[in-house]
């Protein structure tokens, strides 16, 4: 048949995929952007996008600086763009995931961060996952408003004139949410999900995904771990990370 331009390629690629599921009129046009960049922890991403997906109505886009694949940090996962920044300039949600190797790269990137000072004027809300919260503060989103990040990086909030929260797993602050490290940002979700579609949404999402964790092992937060497990984790952050600065 005939062959179809670049411009209908990618129209059908980007396309929403209808959904049988009931719609909520309350979330018609309600489009969050998660942020993708090289280096970032797949969960800090996928987390938070298994929750708003359960609820009908959102339109979630994964954004780059052009669409396509991008690699996570441990180089073995590929996530895919299916944005870029200029074709979602102003979305109502905004997610920005952490990462174990490339943080200081995205804090620096000017690109990202003109990119999201600009989608923050009009946001709803605008989020963040681990140490995600370092960038949005390297582009002046948490100056002057409480915070919380990765356990490894909280110091570096206060660089940027952030009030950290190193014992709140979901910090809200008016129209800015940051979560803790990595898994965190299920919390966050669902968080997110309660101040969008209504608590109710929330639970049933919560409930969808059968988020009732029930570790094996009480070490999930550096008041609870013991000092020997304290410094083995951070030791491994440090081996994984590509440029442990963005961890110090």
């Amino acid at each position: 048949g005939r062959p179809i331009s670049r411009r209908r390629r990618r129209r059908a690629y980007t396309a929403p995929i209808p959904s049988p599921r009931t719609h909520d009129p309350s979330l018609t046009r309600m489009r969050i952007a998660i942020v993708l960049y090289p280096g970032l922890t797949a969960l800090d991403a996928i987390g938070p996008y298994e929750v708003l997906n359960s609820a009908p109505g959102l339109d979630i886009r994964f954004v780059w600086k052009q669409p396509g694949p991008v690699v996570t940090d441990h180089g073995g996962l590929t996530l895919g763009a299916t944005h870029a920044f200029e074709e979602l300039p102003f979305p109502e949600v905004v997610v920005v995931p952490g990462s174990s190797a490339n943080t200081g790269s995205a804090m620096r990137d000017p690109v990202l961060r003109a990119w999201l000072q600009q989608a923050h004027t009009r946001t709803r809300f605008t989020t963040s996952v681990c140490s995600g919260a370092l960038v949005l503060a390297a582009a002046g989103i948490l100056q002057g408003h409480p915070a919380t990040t990765h356990w490894a990086v909280m110091d570096g909030l206060a660089k940027y004139g952030a009030t950290p929260c190193p014992d709140q797993r979901v910090v809200r602050s008016d129209r800015i949410i940051t979560a803790a490290g990595v898994s965190a940002g299920i919390d966050m979700g669902l968080t997110l999900l309660a101040e969008l579609a209504g608590q109710d949404t929330a639970r049933a999402a919560q409930l969808a995904i059968e988020y009732d964790p029930h570790p094996p092992f009480d070490a999930g937060h550096t008041n609870k771990a013991d000092a020997p497990t304290r410094a083995r984790a951070h030791a491994d952050l440090m081996r994984r990370a590509a440029t442990p600065r963005a961890w110090s």
